[in-house]
């Protein structure tokens, strides 16, 4: 094939741009309504305890992550432990949470919290999901001044196998 052949291309119908512009149209409006038409009722809303005494009546009936700390004094536990209530404040509101199933082994008073749920009309938080926050450095059981170097001293006499 030298440089001065030309292949020529089959002419494209009259309407093939109008054509392949209402299929990109189409598309965008499909996408748009799939993302957006059920945003609304999956939104999820991260607040702590004063956001949601502000949101007023935005807070009733809507799913929310609620960010505080436990109040020292307020853990009541049912005795087959799978009910559990507490008070969650972020130092300037309080919200009493009713929650359901077994609290995670590191739940106490004074640690940060995030439970999901809603608020009720009687003003308390009743939680489906309770989470807590907490660093991820661990800590070595005992004494928990000893640091890396005393606690590296401690395994010298170890066997490796």
């Amino acid at each position: 094939m030298n440089s001065e052949e030309r292949v020529e291309l089959a002419p494209l119908p009259k309407n093939a741009k109008i054509l392949a512009i209402s299929a990109v149209v189409v598309a965008a409006v499909g996408f748009a309504l799939v993302t957006l038409g059920g945003l609304g009722d999956n939104l999820i809303f991260y607040w702590t305890p004063t956001e949601m005494k502000t949101a007023g009546e935005k807070a009733y009936g809507a799913t929310i992550r609620l960010g505080g700390q436990v109040v020292e004094g307020s853990i009541d536990k049912d005795p087959a432990g799978t009910r559990l209530s507490f008070d969650v404040t972020d130092g300037t509101t309080n919200y009493s949470v009713d929650a359901e199933g077994m609290p995670p082994a590191m739940f106490r008073e004074k640690i940060g919290v995030v439970v999901e749920g809603t608020l009720l009309r009687s003003n308390r938080f009743s939680a489906n999901r309770l989470m807590v926050k907490h660093d991820n450095e661990y800590r070595a059981p005992g004494d928990e001044q000893e640091d890396t170097k005393t606690l590296m001293k401690t395994t010298k006499e170890l066997q490796i196998p």
